[in-house]
């Protein structure tokens, strides 16, 4: 490992960079204004984001292309409690643990449709998907099966296409670089009290560090919205995922020939339906079809693994609001969805799923702001969940400094494999049950003055029941609900303009997860993880910034012999700038893990070394 900095001065240099800079902009001015952004995702209804109870990070494409950052897991590396790890460098299988939770409890929504379930694996796309100019991110933290059912645990990320606006304009970009990169990407929207459209396109081609481990990949996004009189208004989006990656396993393996192949599509029609002033209702059909292939030769044979995944949704909710103080949200999701899995387990199964939600939100009395919801999932395949949430949130006088806390119970379904699962060595169970989570969080944010940003920490914790294990003292094999985890810590955040026409992005986490049943560490969770993002514009066109990203302290699996043994830290520096020649062109360059940081995320699958990147974008 070179150029690794002890973790001790991490720290120390992110808190004696942040505090100085957060006590001035304090002083900045007497008066805040409210912030405009607004929130979806907590509560399934727009909400400025100064007045929710529910931890929540967002991050739009316009700071995605300033940081020079294109793809969804680099997005989500400057979100607090989302450590990730990547199984090799781009396009690789990826995990992403929120607040600890195991990778299949976290449910990622795009554009308003569940991504993935305990059937449909999301770990593909998460290690290659781009995100585009038009979109935006939602990460809520907690468990969220109030809202959205199954997998909510550890939260929700949530995905979605912006409306377009303006008159017609875009951009086209290309970049080219180290490891025979080459990519590209195209911008459009346009967009009137009448009608609006967005089209995004992003992907290419890059050999990566080692033999047979290149990736293709393209992804796209539409939307389109029409008004069609004064209470209704319609629309449709598509979005697609398609990637070929070279899989040559871990670096004991070197597998010259394995490589997996995906297809992930998925479409909706919606409605926003306004049936009185205080009535509103919004409509969502959809509908996901993913095809995955492992195609793998060996000298013992030649090997092809298909799972196709295919799901139909229906989700209305409507929302009563009496008074500027109450507003009353319900509705129900149907779906049914279907897994072919030629692999282990050999699954051909399908499942019909019907739930009612309900939810509260009231202010009794000026700037205390209550949530209260309950629901209820019921499967044709294991039977019933019922969850329920409840957040507060209370804004001091001047608007300032919000308190905030939060109490949610979550579930993740049995997978097909758990439930019906058929092998020599293996058979499912169908009696198990949900795995089940309660967890409670607690915090506060600071809104500094003049809109400059806010500065946020956040203390949760989150126990886990149910949980779904093997059980080998049995043959053939099977599972069992016994498992018992627990996960706790901090989350520290802040999102800043700093005077001199600078902008930072921080975050931290302290977690401790722990295995309660075994008496063990969980795997892969680092005790502290964290980024920093630095932009300035220098003036004359010229900006430049540089990030950081660090985890350490961590369990991991040695791919050799199979042993727990202690992760190894690291922390990997970029940098990048960017001259805007004209106000329709610039010029953009980067350099990746400027340090040359050897360092693997997943014991066994190393990440890639330095990389220098220079590219062009121009706007139309």
């Amino acid at each position: 490992m070179k150029a690794t900095i002890p973790a001790s001065l991490r720290r120390l240099l992110f808190i004696a960079g942040l505090v100085p800079a957060a006590a001035a902009l304090a002083q900045t001015g007497p008066d805040t204004e409210k912030l405009s952004t607004y929130v979806v995702t907590a509560t399934r209804t727009p909400i400025a984001v100064t007045t929710a109870g529910t931890a929540i990070d967002t991050i739009s494409g316009a700071e995605l292309a300033r940081m020079q950052l294109t793809s969804l897991l680099g997005a989500l590396r400057s979100v607090p409690g989302a450590p990730a790890s990547a199984s090799g460098a781009s396009g690789a299988v990826t995990s992403l643990f929120l607040r600890g939770s195991n990778s299949n409890q976290t449910l990622f929504l795009v554009d308003g449709l569940r991504f993935n379930d305990p059937n449909t694996d999301y770990s593909f796309a998460l290690g290659g998907t781009c995100v585009g100019a038009c979109d935006s991110l939602e990460v809520a933290h907690g468990p969220q099966s109030t809202l959205y059912g199954g997998e909510a645990v550890g939260g929700v990320v949530s995905l979605r296409g912006t409306r377009g606006s303006g008159a017609a304009h875009g951009s086209v970009a290309a970049e080219a670089g180290s490891f025979g990169t080459v990519q590209g990407a195209l911008n459009a929207q346009a967009g009137d009290q009448g009608s609006a459209w967005t089209f995004s396109a992003a992907g290419g081609h890059t050999d990566n560090a080692r033999p047979n481990n290149s990736f293709d990949s393209a992804t796209y996004a539409l939307r389109y919205d029409r008004k069609l009189s004064d209470g209704v208004a319609v629309g449709a989006t598509w979005r697609g995922f398609l990637a070929k990656f070279g899989d040559p396993g871990d670096r004991y393996t070197n597998d010259p020939d394995n490589e997996d192949r995906e297809s992930n599509q998925l479409a909706t029609i919606f409605a926003d339906l306004t049936h009185a002033p205080d009535l509103t209702s919004h409509v969502v059909l959809g509908g996901q079809d993913r095809r995955f292939v492992s195609d793998n030769p060996g000298p013992f044979g030649h090997q092809v693994t298909l799972v196709k995944n295919r799901r139909a949704v229906l989700d209305w909710q409507s929302t009563y609001t009496p008074s500027a103080q109450h507003r009353l949200t319900g509705g129900f999701t149907g779906e049914l969805n279907t897994t072919r899995n030629t692999g282990f387990g050999n699954i051909n199964q399908r499942q019909q799923l019907l739930a009612f939600f309900l939810q509260d939100e009231w202010t009794p009395v000026e700037r205390l702001y209550l949530t209260a919801g309950l629901r209820r999932d019921d499967f044709d395949t294991f039977g019933r969940a019922t969850t329920g949430r409840a957040t507060a949130a209370w804004l001091t006088h001047d608007s300032r400094l919000k308190f905030r806390a939060s109490y949610g119970t979550g579930f993740r379904a049995p997978s097909f494999l758990d439930l019906y699962g058929q092998s020599a060595f293996y058979v499912g169970n169908p009696n198990l049950r949900p795995e089940k989570a309660g967890g409670w969080d607690a915090g506060a944010d600071y809104y500094l003055a003049a809109n400059r940003g806010t500065l946020s920490a956040t203390w949760f914790q989150t126990d886990f029941d149910n949980l779904i294990t093997f059980d080998f003292a049995v043959f053939p094999g099977t599972v069992k609900n016994v498992g018992r985890a627990r996960t706790r810590g901090v989350e520290l955040a802040a999102k800043l303009d700093l005077p001199g026409a600078l902008k930072a992005r921080f975050a931290y986490t302290r977690l401790e997860a722990d295995d309660l049943s075994a008496g063990t560490r969980l795997l892969r969770r680092p005790r502290h993880s964290g980024s920093l993002d630095l932009w300035r514009d220098c003036g004359g066109g010229f900006s430049a910034g540089t990030g950081l990203a660090f985890a350490d302290n961590r369990l991991d699996v040695n791919a050799a012999t199979f042993a727990t043994i202690r992760g190894e830290d690291y922390t990997v520096v970029r940098v990048y700038a960017a001259w805007q020649a004209t106000p329709r062109f610039a010029v953009k360059a980067r350099v990746e893990n400027l340090l040359d940081e050897e360092y693997a995320e997943v014991n066994g699958y190393p990440q890639t070394g330095r990389g220098a990147y220079a590219g062009v974008e121009w706007k139309f």
